[in-house]
């Protein structure tokens, strides 16, 4: 997924942005479209709707992601626990393949306990992989079909070229500034100084009394330290790793995790750490589908009675296509009811094991909810792997996976910028919008964060599923799926197009649905569908201003 980073010299401007973001409940998504304004996911209303003393089953939440800190404070109490494996007794005592997975598994790792960090992009691994077929030949004595893959190896090569020298103009721009930020936390003896520590920080060097005033002028402004100093790490670290692994051909992350990477179909590897090096993206994601809600700790998730299992798939890089396969697997048969995969890249090698491990997930009846990605384009014109379109012959056919719900981002205002102008769209590809910017919810180590990118919005989707599937059980994913995009309330009103400064389009051109997901109004849909034959379509029957008393028939 993209992100995006600022330059010390725009932080003062970031954080004066952050003031705007305090208008925003932070909440918001949560929050119901006709009685507060914002485009949310009417959570708070249903709940207070269903009927106290009934309980619905308990769902599992599969996050394939970076990891999960499992020892959060809002989120310690809803993580899956596999009952049938004895933790930290190096026995497979449930003879599923993996050693005490106790809260999930990690497909980037090792029986050792050394786990990936960093991988590179697909479109690296690829030219790597042409590179040395292909390195200095003349394509004039190549065969029709070589010369095939040579263009391609141009086309991977200056691919790979220009994103790194994009990369190393921008690390050269941010070192200086991360040089600064490390000379002044040194200095202050503490990387979370007070502002009256930073006020009586005396220094002859000029820069570093400028990087002190930002922080001093920042934290007064509402800001923390902690806060401030992530728009200068965030981004060095995030184009040192572009630099050093994601754009470098010639890093192999796979002699960390020691499986036999040609064979496809192995299915046993990498160890129990689900937490990772770095997860805080799938901590932030886990949070908000199912962090612990009443309990007056941090935020509240959108389901309530959910456990989240951590299946640890994604680096700072590309996922590759036999993790995700595996994950998937591994989710499925150790009982998830919904997948969540806030992840997604350009190029897919290996979908057809990708597409195998979907279809796997249809015949066990189990959902899977996919981030459209951040890139602004229409999905006709850029590729988000995984999809739900099936390969036929290396392209993509017609045929398509029914428990599949791909999902667009929205910002927290309904009007013509609700369409939040990074996300992905294409009334094929993409289904529903959910609320994907200014969310906040859990980050590692018990802290909290606001978050955007539709990595924020599949989990509320899946969260909403999560719902559904633990009042109505009997629902078949592809109902549920159907429940969601039926329910989603319809906006018919022109919005500016995501990656665009102000062209109008109509908010229906964007995905099938031309909605946004509400739980309110998937839990009266579902209610109604209750006692259909499974498998059977199901009628959209209210609109967005009705309230029928759908929690009466609740099971």
């Amino acid at each position: 997924m993209n992100r995006k980073f600022c330059t010390i010299v725009t932080l003062v401007a970031v954080m004066a942005a952050s003031s705007l973001l305090a208008q925003t409940p932070q909440n918001w998504f949560h929050l119901d479209p006709s009685k507060d304004g914002v485009p949310g996911l009417s959570t708070e209303s249903i709940y207070k709707r269903l009927p106290k003393g009934k309980k619905g089953k308990t769902v599992i939440v599969a996050v394939l992601d970076s990891g999960v800190d499992y020892k959060h404070e809002d989120l310690k109490d809803v993580m899956w626990v596999n009952e049938d494996e004895i933790p930290g007794n190096g026995i497979d005592d449930d003879k599923n393949g993996y050693i005490d997975d106790i809260h999930g598994w990690s497909f980037l790792g090792n029986a050792k306990g050394e786990n990936v960090a960093h991988d590179n992009l697909e479109v690296t691994r690829l030219y790597a992989t042409l590179k040395k077929k292909f390195e200095g030949k003349d394509p004039a004595g190549l065969s029709k079909t070589e010369k095939a893959e040579y263009a391609k190896y141009e086309e991977y090569k200056k691919e790979v070229e220009n994103g790194r020298k994009s990369a190393e103009g921008n690390l050269a721009q941010f070192a200086p500034i991360k040089e600064l930020y490390d000379q002044l936390v040194k200095a202050l003896g503490t990387d979370n100084p007070s502002l009256n520590d930073l006020k009586a920080f005396k220094t002859s060097d000029q820069r570093l009394k400028r990087v002190s005033q930002i922080f001093i002028q920042g934290i007064e402004a509402g800001e923390t330290f902690k806060s401030i100093a992530t728009q200068i790490i965030e981004p060095y670290d995030h184009y040192y790793g572009q630099v050093n692994y994601n754009f470098n051909p010639d890093y192999d992350s796979r002699s960390i995790v020691g499986d036999n990477y040609a064979d496809i179909n192995q299915r046993n590897y990498g160890n129990n750490d689900v937490k990772g090096p770095d997860s805080k993206h799938g901590t932030h994601v886990a949070g908000i589908i199912g962090a612990k809600r009443g309990n007056n700790i941090g935020m509240d998730g959108v389901a309530d009675n959910v456990r989240i299992m951590s299946v640890r798939t994604v680096p700072d890089g590309d996922e590759r296509d036999k993790d995700v396969a595996n994950a998937i697997r591994y989710a499925v048969d150790n009982g998830a009811a919904v997948i969540n995969m806030s992840f997604g890249k350009g190029y897919s090698p290996g979908k057809a094991a990708v597409d195998a491990a979907v279809k796997y997930a249809m015949e066990k009846d189990v959902l899977l909810i996919h981030a459209a990605g951040n890139d602004g384009k229409n999905l006709d014109l850029t590729n988000n792997f995984p999809n739900d379109h099936f390969q036929k012959k290396g392209k993509p056919g017609k045929k398509t996976a029914t428990n599949w719900i791909e999902v667009g981002a929205l910002n927290p205002e309904i009007g013509e910028n609700m369409a939040a102008e990074f996300s992905n769209y294409n009334p094929e590809y993409v289904d529903v919008f959910a609320p994907g910017a200014e969310i906040y919810a859990t980050t590692p180590e018990n802290t909290y964060e606001n978050l955007q990118g539709t990595s924020m919005a599949a989990p509320m989707v899946a969260g909403v599923a999560a719902v559904i599937r633990s009042y109505f059980p009997d629902l078949t994913a592809d109902q549920v799926k159907e429940v969601l995009v039926a329910s989603s309330i319809k906006q018919n009103r022109k919005v500016i197009k995501p990656g665009t400064e102000d062209e109008k389009v109509d908010f229906s051109t964007l995905s099938k649905s031309g909605g946004i997901v509400n739980v309110e109004k998937a839990v009266e849909l579902a209610a109604k569908t209750v006692g259909k034959k499974k498998g059977a379509g199901v009628q959209r029957i209210l609109t967005a201003g009705d309230l029928a008393p759908a929690a009466k028939a609740l099971p």
